[in-house]
């Protein structure tokens, strides 16, 4: 039984590959019934057929096997087929008496167009053909016009066209569906490529962020150690101190973040918290370490979801090193970490001269883009852009720009429920307070 269905399956597949043999194995297989059909009275008075009670007449065997030629045809000129056997088949009716089944390749030929065209069509088409044919058949015929023989062309002539369309309507369903499929298989593909890419800029985000604020500060401290090697070495330890503390900082916030992108399978993430305003103070602290006076104004109230708790410290952690790297010698800067109603507003103020990078001359547009890029010269960083990017990303706004009477503000409001698809960070899906 198995090797008789792959048998068949093989020959299915090899018919539907070839096209034309199929339909000259159909054009065959038409002519030996139609042949057959023409060794048969239809009854013998009683209503039981009988085979091999007539002969059919040598016009009427050229008349089958020219119809059945024809069939060869029906997938490339559909209606050049059908035309030719129904002409072929009402000439049967017409000059034979009794006629040649003909007419079996003329519903093929119909079930044929009909399969192929619109319903519109097939109605006009069958109708035309049943018409043309029932008429022939008892208008030229010997029998009664009520034969069966007669209402029995209207039959199937009628039932091809049925078929046909039932055919094409199904056809174009399946097609339908197979459409609507592969839409959706791109969609979700693109859907994919989408999330890919907003989690590569996330990722890209906290990486400059980290090393942007890190490498700053290990630059201060080895100029200051280079400064004061010869003439205060006690100092320049310190500052050397401070600059391993800043590195061991800068490679567990990496580890974390890269730990971010391990796949299933692959050894345990690192399991340090995120970095948030619970651990606000440690950042000051290296600030201050750097000689960066910081004041530093926070509302200890409502825990902060984990998401913007970590947009604040990064947009204060980003602003602080632009303030120590483009506010010159002798500035001073204020951080407030405040909650007005559901939003959660953080804003970092410095009174520095410096310019680079910063755009002091500039007015800072409606998202606050016009102030520049805080992380390079002339705005060639990212920082600003990157703080702006992930406040928004959660729904809030931020605002940059330089102040009246000199100085820049940094400003971001953060609303308390995110609006983001990122996941929790380890350890950080509790959230935490304003500051501690």
């Amino acid at each position: 039984m198995t090797t008789l269905s792959s048998g068949f399956a093989r020959a299915r597949r090899w018919l539907r590959e070839h096209p034309l043999a199929f339909d000259a194995t159909l054009a065959f297989c038409t002519l030996v019934a139609m042949i057959c059909g023409s060794f048969t009275d239809p009854g013998d008075g009683h209503g039981r057929p009988a085979f091999g009670a007539r002969t059919p007449e040598l016009f009427s065997v050229l008349l089958m096997t020219l119809a059945a030629a024809a069939l060869v045809l029906r997938r490339r000129r559909p209606m050049q087929v059908l035309a030719v056997t129904a002409a072929l088949a009402a000439v049967e009716y017409v000059l034979m008496d009794p006629p040649a089944p003909v007419v079996m390749s003329t519903v093929i030929a119909l079930y044929t167009v009909a399969s192929r065209t619109d319903r519109p069509t097939t109605w006009r088409v069958g109708l035309l053909t049943m018409g043309g044919l029932t008429a022939a058949a008892m208008v030229f015929g010997s029998t009664p016009w009520y034969s069966q023989e007669n209402f029995g062309v209207f039959a199937w002539t009628g039932l091809a066209s049925a078929a046909g369309d039932a055919v094409r309507s199904r056809r174009a369903f399946v097609d339908a569906i197979r459409e609507r499929a592969e839409r959706a298989e791109r969609t979700r593909e693109e859907e994919a490529r989408r999330r890919v890419a907003e989690e590569r800029l996330r990722i890209a985000r906290d990486l400059h962020d980290v090393v942007a604020h890190h490498i700053a500060l290990v630059n201060v401290q080895a100029g200051v150690a280079a400064h004061v090697m010869d003439k205060r070495p006690d100092q320049a330890k310190e500052a050397l101190a401070h600059v391993r503390d800043a590195s061991r900082s800068a490679l567990n916030e990496l580890r974390v973040t890269v730990g971010l992108l391990r796949q299933q399978g692959d050894p345990e993430a690192p399991t340090e918290p995120a970095p948030g305003l619970a651990v606000l103070g440690e950042l000051v602290a290296t600030f201050r370490n750097a000689g960066l006076p910081v004041e530093v104004a926070c509302a200890d109230r409502d825990r902060l979801p984990a998401a913007v708790d970590l947009a604040a410290y990064r947009v204060i952690q980003e602003a602080l090193t632009n303030v120590r790297k483009h506010a010159g010698a002798g500035a001073q800067a204020e951080v407030s970490v405040v909650r007005v109603g559901a939003t959660a507003e953080v804003t970092v103020l410095d009174n520095g001269r410096g310019s680079a990078g910063r755009s002091p001359g500039a007015a800072p547009g409606p998202d606050g883009g016009g102030a520049g890029d805080g992380d390079g010269p002339a705005g060639g960083g990212h920082g600003l852009v990157g703080m702006r990017e992930r406040v928004t990303a959660l729904g809030g706004a931020l605002t940059a720009g330089p102040r009246y009477g000199g100085g820049f503000r940094v400003h971001a409001i953060l609303p308390v429920e995110a609006r983001t698809g990122e996941p929790d960070r380890p350890g950080t899906a509790g959230g935490t307070g304003l500051c501690r």
